[in-house]
Order: structure tokens, then C-alpha cells, then sequence
């Protein structure tokens, strides 16, 4: 749990309470239940993979009912990431991507959308403000390379969604996209390599985690906002690399 930890504190320092969805890391999330819980924070924890179609389907049914009653926001951050190109992907490698990254939320938010209006009663719109979804993006989807090329194509495809849901489930549902730099180590990077590449971008800065998360609470508190996708990167899709930054830095392509 990285960003999704970061999510978190930022959304319970907001005063919302949270929902902490997590696969395999069950000790970190319960240790940041128990973390907010004696914050005051009102914390629960819910288990689903999301390679799972039926897991996926069965998670706001997993809900307890007044978390579910309650329910504001979905952020979706959970992510497979694995290394492939044009050449040596395959099609399981493919579908373990849409699965995860592209079906798996839209799949929730048309749940969530759900959830909304039959909250309303019949009403032809919500009483209060929309309750809203963000998806985390990638800052790639606004500065294309052929590397991690499934990977890309998974969150290309779900940047074209957040458009689309907000126009399909208006007036009950916002939904925007934040997309983030470099922010962790990813994959095979090491961390000589993460340390100069999280540097290449016009600010020539380390990108803060915390931004991405309070950018995402931003989005979650601002009723203006639908539709958008939001680039949290110092600048870094504006660079325009041939390569994914981690490559880049390793073949001196990096500005």
C-alpha cells in the first residue's frame, strides 16, 4: 500500500471516513485501519481481487450497510503493472491488464452509479451534491511511448472512460481522472535509476505522493468538477520522452 495509503490519510484529514480495499496486503491495511480508527477516523477494510470478474461484481455487495448507505466516493488506484512491449506481449498478459485496470472499475462504478440513484427513492436527481468516482491514471496517457505497452493501453482506455461515465451517469455520478508522475519505484526500476528519473521533468523535482493524494481529495470535494482528467507529474508529460522515464534515463534520452 503506497499511494493507496497516501489516499487515505489525505481523505481522513479532509474528515471523510474510509474504505481501505486491499488483495495481499491485509497486515498494512489493517495497520492503517487501526491508525485511523485511533485517529478518530471512522476505518474499515474490505478484501477483493480484481483479476476476479465475480470478486469485483461481489465487493460493494461486501460493504457493511451504513459504510455502503454512506458511500461518496470510489477511488480507483488498485493497478497491475507488468513489463511488456509490442513485440513480447501476449494476449493473457493483455486481458490480466483490462481486467484489472479497465473492467474492474468500470464494472464498480456502474455499481456505484447504481447504488446512487436507488439511494434517491425514485428521485430524478440526487437531493444533495453527486457523489463522484476518480480514476488514477498515468501520466503516460498524455505523453504515449511504446513501453509497458498493455499496461497503456489499459489506462488509454480508461482515460476515453472517464468522459464517457460522466456523460452516462450524470446527474447521480461525477467522474474525473487524476494522472500521476513517477512517484515509487515501479517494477524492475532500481533505485539509482528512480532517483534520477523521478527528477525529469521542467521542475526538475521529486514528485510528492501527497499531492497526487490531495489533488484526488480535491477533485472529491469539488462539485464543479466533472469529466476531467487532472496530470499530477511537475510537468513531466510535457517533455514529450520516446521512452518511459526509466528506460530514458538509462539510454541517455532524458532531458
Amino acid at each position: 500500500m503506497r499511494l493507496g495509503r497516501e489516499l487515505c490519510l489525505a481523505f481522513a484529514e479532509a474528515g471523510w471516513g474510509v474504505i481501505i480495499h486491499y488483495h495481499r496486503s491485509q497486515q498494512a491495511a489493517a495497520a492503517l485501519r487501526q491508525d485511523l480508527r485511533a485517529r478518530g477516523v471512522p476505518a474499515e477494510q474490505v478484501r477483493a481481487d480484481l483479476a476476479d470478474p465475480a470478486a469485483v461484481d461481489a465487493l460493494l455487495p461486501l460493504l457493511p450497510d451504513d459504510a455502503r448507505g454512506g458511500l461518496q466516493c470510489i477511488v480507483h488506484n488498485a493497478s497491475a503493472f507488468v513489463e511488456d512491449d509490442g513485440w513480447s506481449y501476449t494476449p493473457d498478459g493483455l486481458q490480466r491488464h483490462l481486467q484489472t485496470n479497465l473492467l474492474a472499475p468500470l464494472r464498480l462504478t456502474q455499481a456505484f452509479a447504481l447504488l446512487v440513484r436507488q439511494r434517491a427513492g425514485g428521485a430524478h436527481a440526487p437531493a444533495g451534491e453527486p457523489a463522484c468516482v476518480v480514476h488514477i491514471l498515468d501520466q503516460k496517457v498524455h505523453n504515449l511511448n511504446p513501453d509497458y505497452f498493455t499496461y497503456t493501453l489499459s489506462k488509454l482506455a480508461l482515460e476515453r472512460a472517464v468522459g464517457l461515465q460522466a456523460q452516462a451517469y450524470a446527474p447521480w455520478l461525477r467522474v474525473c481522472g487524476v494522472s500521476p508522475g513517477l512517484s515509487y519505484v515501479s517494477g524492475p526500476q532500481t533505485e539509482d535509476n528512480f532517483e534520477r528519473a523521478r527528477r525529469v521533468n521542467p521542475l526538475r523535482r521529486p514528485l510528492n505522493p501527497a499531492d497526487v493524494a490531495r489533488t484526488v481529495v480535491h477533485v472529491a470535494r469539488t462539485p464543479g468538477l466533472n469529466g476531467c482528467v487532472i496530470p499530477v507529474d511537475n510537468g513531466q508529460h510535457r517533455l514529450g520522452l520516446a521512452r518511459d522515464v526509466m528506460f530514458a534515463v538509462d539510454l541517455g534520452l532524458a532531458p
